[in-house]
């Protein structure tokens, strides 16, 4: 990651809990607690990471947990350990063995 691209990003890590809306116009990381809106252009959900709130990026790779309203323009992954609950926009979607989506699904 070059110093511009972190300078642009956010990350709320382990234990911290954060309500508010965040637009980042590089990376959010998230491996705390979020309640609010989510945009990025990239979002990185740790597999202890919970987003509850609208979240809209280009890519989007889930380890914990998305709730409510998840848009991504380009790519959503789903891994093992990810859940994703609400209404989902994708452009493409990979989900691997193990990973939960349950919610209304809609390819953009």
């Amino acid at each position: 990651m070059s110093e511009g691209t972190k300078d642009k990003s956010i990350f709320i890590g382990v234990g911290v809990v954060f309500k508010g809306s965040i637009n980042a116009p590089n990376q959010a990381i998230i491996s705390g607690t979020v309640e609010g809106d989510l945009v990025a252009r990239d979002v990185l959900i740790g597999a202890a990471g919970v987003v509850t709130g609208n979240t809209e990026a280009d890519f989007i790779d889930v380890k914990g947990e998305l709730n409510e309203s998840v848009k991504s323009k380009n790519v959503l992954i789903v891994r093992t350990t990810g859940k994703v609950t609400g209404d989902v926009t994708y452009g493409e979607i990979e989900i691997e063995r193990g990973g939960k989506i349950k919610g209304t699904l809609k390819q953009v």
